[in-house]
Formats: structure tokens, sequence, C-alpha cells
């Protein structure tokens, strides 16, 4: 691959060895292939060799898989996420220790670090996961729904509209969009678009989402910044711009030197750069800010009554132990979080997901209470299916079921997870998977064979 000659020349001004290697890996060498395990539902025990190092439930794979053709990857059990990415999970362990909190991914799309992130704050925080276009809302919705956590709420909002509650969160994580630079081995638009230009727009355009979303963040909260690009000026000047317009204080994280993580260009922060060519991920750079304790903005509690009338017949398929109330608005029913964090949320942010849906006088359950940790797999009779079967499923296909199954909402499993309502009706089986969501391409044969993960 030929990198572009700017770039290139920006790269070897920084006169540190480990960037030479950068510009041979990134024109010589292929990307890692790397999963991160749901630790609530991966039903697997995994050797240790070849775990990413900073990440408890990351992997490398030897090769890329057809992933779209292994069920568990839709069930949630598992998500394709590049290890550098990865690096967040262990930031929010430190970060929170061991209380609750309320965590922002302010730009959230399409949900590797959000479904890092909830897999590794203490139980009891809520994470609010927003995105601003709506296309990627959309896809950062349906990861979230996947992962099975109940405690999030994904939002699809300009950053300045977190601006207007003060005091709100204890950490907002905002990967921002930047040039792109780290992504130019896996990705070709990141080198044809390449420009000094470019550089220019994306600071401008991190520093808006900073001021926008730090008026949010509570005094003594941290701010978590990152791109996936290289250059100084939206990684190192823009941690120097918050120190200098808002004070904020530069906050290390602990690290292991077998990690081969680098550190900042030409400044006292500390802060994190992943960099193809000395540690297995693409590129990243990623700083922690704390928001001076003085600050103007302080938390208040916004919380009220949810709306809505209660559905006591929908309510029973959640665990008892879920800490959720079920609202119904005209014909969606809702699972609310009532975990003392959550109830104190603006009722815009407080954690949510859907149930089910109103069809003439019966709630039918909906394919994120399926794949939802609080679901009560006692309410529903459940029949195992093979993987053939389960592709049928989630290429929303009509299916034949085992004769003798009880007519009415039948829960299928793959390898003992949940993967999704179907409705019996005796000759055949109703397929309840969202159209949304189903697999388009055609399942090949013979299979494919599964990521190698055991």
């Amino acid at each position: 691959m030929a990198l572009p000659e700017g770039f290139a020349r920006m790269i070897k001004s920084y006169g540190q060895p480990q960037y030479d290697r950068l510009l041979t890996a990134l024109a010589d060498s292929a990307p890692e292939v790397s999963v991160r395990l749901n630790p609530e539902k991966y039903p697997y025990s995994l050797p240790v060799q070849d775990s990413v190092p900073w990440s408890d439930y990351g992997y490398y794979l030897p090769e890329r898989p057809a992933f779209t053709f292994d069920p568990l990857i839709h069930q949630g059990a598992y998500y394709v996420q590049d290890a550098s990415s990865m690096f967040i999970a262990h930031v929010a362990k430190f970060l929170s220790g061991s209380r609750p909190v309320r965590w922002l991914d302010a730009c959230a799309a399409p949900g590797g670090k959000t479904t890092a992130v909830v897999s590794s704050l203490p139980q009891g925080s809520v994470v609010v996961a927003n995105e601003f276009v709506r296309t990627r809302a959309d896809i950062l919705a349906e990861n979230v729904a996947k992962w099975g956590y109940g405690d999030v709420r994904v939002t699809n909002r300009d950053t300045a509209w977190f601006g207007g509650f003060a005091g709100v969160f204890d950490i907002i994580a905002a990967d921002v969009p930047c040039s792109g630079e780290g992504m130019m081995r896996k990705d070709e638009e990141a080198v044809a678009q390449w420009s000094p230009k470019l550089i220019e727009t994306c600071v401008a355009r991190q520093q808006t989402i900073i001021s926008n979303l730090w008026n949010a963040l509570k005094p003594g909260g941290y701010m978590v910044y990152s791109t996936c690009t290289f250059n100084r000026q939206e990684n190192e000047e823009m941690v120097d711009w918050m120190r200098a317009k808002y004070g904020a204080v530069p906050v290390a994280v602990p690290l292991s030197e077998e990690w081969n993580i680098l550190p900042g260009i030409d400044t006292d922060a500390p802060c994190y750069r992943f960099v193809p060519g000395t540690v297995r991920g693409e590129g990243l750079f990623m700083a922690v800010v704390r928001k001076p304790d003085d600050s103007d903005a302080r938390q208040r509690n916004f919380g009220r009554s949810a709306s809505g009338k209660t559905v006591p017949e929908v309510s029973g398929w959640l665990s008892p132990s879920a800490q959720v109330e079920v609202r119904a608005d005209k014909d969606v029913a809702v699972a609310l979080s009532t975990s003392p964090l959550a109830v104190e949320m603006p009722a815009e942010m407080r954690p949510q997901f859907t149930v089910a849906r109103l069809k003439g006088r019966d709630y039918v359950p909906v394919q994120q209470l399926a794949l939802s940790l609080a679901m009560n797999r006692d309410v529903w009779g459940a029949v195992e299916v093979d993987r053939l079967t389960a592709l049928a499923y989630l290429r929303a296909e009509a299916l034949r079921l085992p004769s003798g199954l009880p007519r009415g909402i039948v829960l299928l499993t793959y390898s003992g997870l949940p993967l999704g309502f179907v409705k019996n009706i005796g000759n055949r089986a109703n397929n309840l998977y969202p159209d949304e969501w189903r697999i388009r391409s055609s399942v090949p044969a013979p299979l494919p064979p599964l990521p190698e993960l055991k």
C-alpha cells in the first residue's frame, strides 16, 4: 500500500524508531483479528494463550472467519473488535473502582467501546450510549441489545444537547470523529481522504464536541478522550487545549511495560498511543483528564416518575431479580431500570429496553427481550436448534419445529443461549426475528468453519 507522502513525512518528523516501524506495518502487514467475549453469555472456557493483554475478555484469532454465519455473534456471545480499542475497558475499571457510575459514551456507534464498558463497570452503573447519525444509532442500538445488559440507554442526539444537563455524568468518553490515520491498513478510504486540511477540520469538530460535553461532566469527573489517528494536532495538542481552556487535569492510567503502549509525543501529560508494529492492534490514541472540583456545574437529580401504564402480564417475563419496571406507551411495553442511579437520570436518558409490542389484544415478546440478561427463561417453552436452523431463523425464514411443542410463543436456543422467539402454529412456526436485523446473505454450503474460539 502506498501511504500519502505528507502523512509519511509527518510521522518521520516525530523522530522515533517506533514510528518507522509504524510506516512499515501500515504499508506491508495485515490487520490483526480479535474478538471480545461477553462474560455473561459466552458458553465456553478459553485457553490463556493469545489473549489481548490489556483486556479481561479479548482474544486474537489466527484468521478472519465468516462471522456472519456464526449464530453466537448474533446472540451477543462475543463482539468483533480491534484489540487496541479494548483498552477502554481497562480504563473504565480503573476510573470507576468499586463504585457505580454514570457513564456517557458520547460518540458510541457501532457499539464496541460501549459493550466493553458495560462489561467492566461495577454493578449498578448506568450507561448512556449516544450517536448523532440516525443510521449509525440504529446499528448501535442493535449491538447494545444483543449484548443484553439492561442499564443502558441509546440516544440519537447532537452532543450540544447533553450540555444542557449540568453535572449528570461521572465519566464521559468521547471517541471523537477524526482523520482516521490509525485505520489506514484496514480502510482504503482512510488513505484516500488524508490531507492536512482534513486534520484541521477534525480539530475544529473535536473542540466543539468537547465544549458541548464539558458542562454535563460533574466536578471531579473524568473525560476519556480518544481518536484512531496519529497526528499530534488531534491528540496531544487537544489535551493541551483542554488544559488551557477548562483547567483539565491529566490523569495517569496504570500500565504494564509488557503491553508496549507508547507514551505521548512531546508532552508531559500521560497519553497512550497504540502503534501498529509495536502492539498487535490498530492505531489508537487515548488520554484521561479530570474536571476540576471547583467547577461551576453541580450534579443534581433529574429523575421523575415514569410515564405510561404498568403492564403486569408482561412484568412476569422478566427475572424477579431484575431491577426494572414495565411500562406501556401506546403499543410498546418497555422495561425501565429502577437501579438507584438510573431513576435519578433525566427521563430521556433513563436506561430502558423494549420488551413487547401489542398485537391485537395481546402483547408479543420482541427480540430485545430474548437477548436480555433480565429475561425470565422459565416463562417460555424452549427448543434447542442446530446451526443450520439457527441461521435460517436469523434470515427471518419460516421454520418447522419438532412435533409435540405447545402452540404459541416458543423460545429458540442455540448452544444453550437464547436465539429468539417464534410463534408455533402447528404446521409451521412464524419467525419473530426483526426484519431489519436479518442476515441478507445466502447461507453457503458447506457451512464455513466457526471461529476457532473453543
